[in-house]
């Protein structure tokens, strides 16, 4: 499953630094002006989860392979581009189409990089970013509500709960709040609203860039952005892309070293794939053999047979059962033959609800 997160901000915020970082490529160009990223570049990473690895072992795997994690760096977004300023709704289009929004936001000074406003100011920068994607969906959602109330006088039932829930939304936007807070009152009116693709109803991850030297802790700057996290019910990690930047440059085993002289106990790439996994409320399974290891990505609360579709549709249509161990007693009883001398291999039906970290194997017939 994985997921896809549009990287946005502000022009010069540090946006293609940290996706060339998180990517480990230097696909995006990064350079001190303005639209330097014009057609948005887009990045596949493998996301780390050190559980698979020790799962593998085990299973004396000959292959590891984990889930995928998308990057999308999209150009940065200037005051008026939901009227067509800068690159205009070129980006608006590409944000719609991404399942999270990765907002970079400056949390460092620095005399040599220019910003966009000549100040530096986080919560401003948001602003301007967020405004005008409520702009982009007041002008969407005052044609359709309109034209689904007279659908809905008419005696349309799917009208009434599409004119019901965008109402709802529009009545948010209209008052400076985004879409997101929107409440449906039940599933048709969730369906509806999730098909409509409002740009502030995507969950938003706040990404800090600071100096190097506020990495471990932060600085006044991201403290005022975990605030209004907080007060949004959204998420925000610290990261500084410089360092994101050098630890690409280096070999696998000097990372954690340097870490450690930093202060810090793990990559960028893990606090905002581990964030992100957070906010859209994702979870991982394991399937494991001689052959291969591999992680899957299902969304929490998912049935056994939705998470068997994750591999394959044809596991979901003709799931019968699933063979599943916990992780822990995987890892403490030597993988699946010692878990299944110690009754702790379960068959479990379509009604079970798969475990983050569950190592599962599926049985289906089509």
């Amino acid at each position: 499953m994985g997921f896809r997160c549009g990287i946005v901000g502000l022009p010069n915020v540090g946006k293609s630094t940290l996706f060339n970082a998180l990517t480990e490529t230097q696909a995006a160009q990064a350079a001190n002006y303005p639209f330097c990223t014009i057609e948005p570049n887009v990045g596949q990473v493998a996301v780390p989860d050190p559980r698979l690895d020790k799962v593998a072992s085990i299973a004396n795997s000959a292959k590891i392979i984990h889930t995928q994690l998308g990057f999308v760096d999209i150009a940065g977004l200037v005051k008026g581009a939901s009227a067509g300023e800068g690159l205009g709704n070129q980006f608006l289009g590409n944000i719609r189409e991404v399942d999270a929004i990765v907002h970079v936001l400056r949390c460092f000074e620095d005399d040599d990089i220019q910003h966009v406003s000549n100040q530096v100011d986080p919560i401003a920068d948001a602003e301007v970013v967020e405004t005008e994607l409520m702009l982009s969906d007041l002008e969407s959602l005052e044609k359709r509500v309109d034209n689904a109330k007279r659908r809905a006088t008419a005696g349309d039932k799917e009208a009434k709960a599409l004119a019901s829930v965008l109402g709802q939304a529009l009545e948010l936007l209209r008052e400076g709040k985004p879409a997101r807070l929107t409440q449906p009152n039940d599933d048709e009116e969730a369906a509806l609203f999730e098909q409509a693709q409002l740009l502030t109803a995507k969950p938003v991850l706040y990404v800090c860039n600071v100096a190097e030297e506020d990495a471990a802790d932060g600085n006044a700057l991201s403290q005022r952005v975990f605030e209004k996290a907080a007060d949004e019910g959204a998420q925000a990690v610290v990261v500084s892309a410089a360092i994101e930047s050098e630890l690409v440059s280096m070999e696998p085993e000097d990372r954690g070293e340097y870490l450690a002289e930093l202060g810090l106990e793990e990559s960028g790439l893990a606090r905002v794939i581990r964030a992100g996994y957070q906010l859209l409320g994702l979870n991982t399974f394991f399937t494991a053999g001689p052959k291969e290891s591999r992680a899957w990505t299902f969304p929490k609360g998912a049935k056994a047979p939705q998470a068997a579709g994750e591999i394959h549709t044809d596991f979901q249509k003709g799931f019968i059962r699933a063979e599943t161990i916990a992780y822990d007693d995987y890892i403490a009883l030597g993988g699946e033959a010692g878990a299944k001398d110690a009754g702790k291999l379960r068959q479990e039906g379509k009604e079970y609800v798969v475990q983050d970290g569950d190592v599962m194997m599926f049985k289906f017939n089509v």
